[in-house]
């Protein structure tokens, strides 16, 4: 799918590490909330609340997640699951999109 249709968009954005990874929260019908985003090049790490779905649209990274000792080649077309109440790494080697869903289960 190249677009979501019948969504609410926050106006400000999510801005973090100085502006070098921005994204913006969208809610869909069935109320469930998604972000898209963009990564720079650079070394970056997040901490989850919810179980996360990160879906790589264009770009290359690689991923580290909390409690691995191996870091994985995530690039376009890929995802990755991230628990909830955990953490993870990123190195981004080419600019990211990335669409992230959030579960609350």
């Amino acid at each position: 799918m190249d677009k979501y249709t019948n969504v609410n968009v926050d106006k400000l954005a999510n801005i973090y590490f100085e502006g070098n990874v921005i994204s913006r929260n969208i809610f869909l019908e069935d109320g469930s909330r998604k972000t898209l985003g963009v990564m720079l090049p650079g070394k970056y790490e997040f901490n989850t609340d919810a179980r996360e779905l990160m879906e790589i649209i264009s770009g290359k990274l690689t991923l580290k997640l909390q409690n691995h000792d191996d870091w994985k080649l995530i690039k376009k077309g890929m995802n990755f699951n991230v628990p909830k109440k955990s953490s993870f790494k990123v190195e981004v080697s080419e600019l990211v999109n990335y669409i992230c869903s959030y579960f609350d289960d």
